[in-house]
């Protein structure tokens, strides 16, 4: 039982991954490289020079500064325009988050995506009850390195082992760890065997909220 709840954004709190990775897919089909989703969801939140170099190189690719600053760009553009009219909240996480508040629970939402995407696609209503919000455009290094996870335990002057993360990729999954904190991986779009650094694994939202709130699964 956590005072302290931070989540990840895409994958745990909207059902975004499928639309980012699609979109992903179609930026890099630009410059004449094709992924499968599975490549894209394996490197969520880490798309980046120094965290996602294997996954250009294993394509004989090697990627500049300068071509991921476009790729960026016209990731960011496609998804807009294609796909974030489709973004939802999974049905669960209204309730959930509601409950943590009445609760007492202090909420924080720490994701790689930048908050003009984040203000596209999150509903205001859920906003309102992260008592911080760390996007991606906000910190120096990204997922999967610590510094989102460290900048948001920083704000509340939290301990360690009054937090949780939830987590479903790898790299966050990683970026929690290195942080020191406790982790809940969720397998809304990997597998189990992807996020095994994590401390818990859940399968779904239900199991979730029963370990958030019961501090059972």
């Amino acid at each position: 039982m956590k005072e302290f709840i931070f989540f990840d954004l895409d994958g745990v709190i909207l059902n975004s991954m499928p639309y980012h990775a699609q979109a992903w897919i179609l930026a890099f089909r630009e410059f004449g490289l094709e992924f499968s989703e599975e490549e894209i969801l394996l490197h969520e939140g880490a798309i980046e020079l120094d965290t996602a170099l294997t996954l250009f190189t294993s394509k004989g690719v090697n990627p500049t500064p300068q071509f991921f600053i476009e790729a960026f760009k016209l990731q960011k553009k496609i998804f807009k325009e294609k796909f974030s009219s489709l973004v939802k909240p999974f049905p669960e996480i209204p309730d959930l988050l509601n409950a943590l508040k009445k609760e007492g629970r202090k909420l924080s939402l720490v994701t790689s995506s930048s908050e003009e995407i984040l203000r596209d696609v999150l509903p205001s209503q859920l906003i309102h009850l992260f008592e911080v919000i760390i996007t991606g455009d906000k910190v120096v290094k990204r997922k999967p390195h610590p510094d989102p996870y460290l900048k948001a335990k920083e704000f509340f002057g939290a301990k360690d082992e009054e937090i949780a993360v939830v987590e479903n990729s790898p790299a966050g999954v990683l970026s929690a760890k290195r942080a020191n904190l406790f982790c809940i991986g969720i397998t809304t779009t990997l597998s189990a065997e992807h996020l095994s650094l994590a401390d818990v694994i859940v399968s779904n939202h239900k199991e979730l909220k029963e370990i958030l709130l019961n501090g059972t699964s």
